[in-house]
């Protein structure tokens, strides 16, 4: 994929209303892709750069493009022409806000975010422990099966059944 989201950005490189970029999440990249919820690699994000969202379109250069070349300006404050009532009914909300309150409203909300991300490691962590005791409990299980016999009891009882077959036929 890295080859053709190379030529993506070498066609929108001159684009005044579409930005085509790649961002390294192991370095500089790290706080820009943590608050955006990327998690795993190579991760397709559109939209506002305050609000991106996920790409679930095709990775090939042709579904790319096509999406791409669609983009259009989004509302957002920048462009609230774009907005319908609602939307810039919240805008103008939002921007009567003090820049406290944002501050405040918007760690509010990372906190959240941070509890739930955390929530769901720790959760998973016990899940995974879990997983691992179940999982050698049954090897432990199936070793003591093995070590009991059990296939010469069934060898017994094959030989049993096919001693009876052979009588029966007679």
């Amino acid at each position: 994929m890295k080859p053709d989201w190379d030529k993506l950005m070498t066609e929108f490189a001159d684009s005044s209303t579409v930005l085509v970029a790649d961002v390294d999440c192991t370095t500089e990249g790290k706080p820009l892709c943590d608050s955006n919820g990327v998690k795993g690699f190579p991760t397709i994000k559109f939209g506002s750069p305050g609000d991106l969202e996920d790409y679930q379109g095709g990775r090939d250069l042709p579904a790319l493009q096509k999406f791409a070349s669609e983009l259009k300006p989004a509302c957002s404050p920048a462009n609230i022409n774009l907005c319908d009532d609602e939307q810039k009914a919240k805008i103008t909300t939002v921007q009567a806000m003090s820049a406290e309150d944002l501050d405040a409203a918007i760690a509010a909300e990372d906190t959240k975010a941070a509890d739930a991300e955390k929530l769901f490691a720790d959760e998973l962590e016990k899940l995974q422990a879990t997983y691992k005791q179940l999982q050698e409990d049954k090897d432990n299980t199936l070793a003591e099966v093995k070590a009991s016999g059990v296939g010469l009891l069934k060898s017994v009882r094959a030989a049993n059944k096919a001693a009876k077959a052979g009588k029966a036929e007679l």
